[in-house]
């Protein structure tokens, strides 16, 4: 008995090695790890369009009343809302940097204002004053894009420059305080036009469309600063602004000419299986 166990135990184990050796083990190869996906951060030229409302505001008018040597401020004042839009090239220096040159049109903006004294119809006298003004705006502007969140990236930015104001002729009618059936003539008054230094804040956010165009969605102020207004006629004149306050909400595209950003190839190594003879 104790032989036939043995020799069953041996033909076992003749059985296991002459299986293991007819299974070939190819030597073992170094693990390729895929190369880590490489995206290229946004940078390049881009070109903008903006559109929007304006809300003007004059923060004062003066005026020269009988002579050169007596200078006064208008009672009353006002320029209407209006719209604006522009164009501008850009380029993205960073992920969050940026900076571009952009030219505005601000559109035609009525002006209507009010003044008192004599006239030539009587002692008493109100005048209406009524002009219009149109400017364009050449600025240079830097921003910070704060952070990507999804498809939204908010933004802080400043610019300077010079904006070109365009008063039309000021039409100056005198009626007697009280009667105003009573009145002088109409007299114009030439418009002036001068480059005046602008500055400019804003904020807003970008929002992703596709990958190289986005829409700009914020609010910008500028502040030109006073010049003169309109010229001398019929013992009035000339007078200047003191300048003017421009609060727009604004709307527009990027169009970004770097392209998309696309990741690095990674090949695809095959899984080499064990070889069986």
């Amino acid at each position: 008995m104790k032989t036939i166990v043995l020799g069953v135990v041996a033909a076992m184990l003749t059985g296991t090695v002459a299986f293991a050796a007819d299974l070939y083990q190819p030597p073992l190869e170094p693990v390729v790890e895929a190369a880590p996906v490489e995206v290229s951060e946004a940078s390049g030229w881009y070109l903008r369009g903006d559109v929007g409302y304006a809300f003007t505001k004059l923060r004062g008018a003066k005026f020269y009343q009988g002579s050169n040597s007596y200078e006064r401020d208008f009672d009353s004042y006002d320029l209407d809302d209006t719209w604006t839009g522009g164009i501008g090239v850009g380029y993205q220096i960073t992920k969050h940097l940026r900076t571009d040159l952009t030219l505005d049109h601000l559109g035609k903006t009525d002006f209507e204002g009010s003044t008192s004294g004599s006239c030539g119809v009587a002692t008493f006298c109100t005048s209406r004053d009524i002009s219009s003004m149109t400017a364009w705006s050449l600025m240079a502007n830097a921003y910070v894009d704060i952070g990507t969140y999804g498809i939204f990236t908010p933004y802080v930015g400043a610019g300077i420059g010079g904006t070109q104001v365009r008063w039309d002729k000021l039409k100056n009618t005198s009626c007697e305080s009280g009667n105003p059936n009573n009145c002088d003539d109409t007299f114009e008054h030439g418009g002036k036009r001068k480059w005046r230094f602008t500055y400019g804040l804003m904020a807003g956010t970008a929002i992703d469309i596709t990958c190289n165009l986005q829409a700009d969605v914020g609010y910008r102020f500028r502040q030109i600063v006073g010049g003169d207004m309109f010229g001398y006629k019929a013992s009035g004149g000339p007078g200047r602004d003191k300048g003017i306050n421009v609060h727009e909400a604004r709307a527009g595209l990027r169009y970004n000419f770097g392209g998309c950003d696309q990741a690095a190839y990674v090949p695809d190594y095959p899984v080499e299986q064990p070889v069986y003879k």
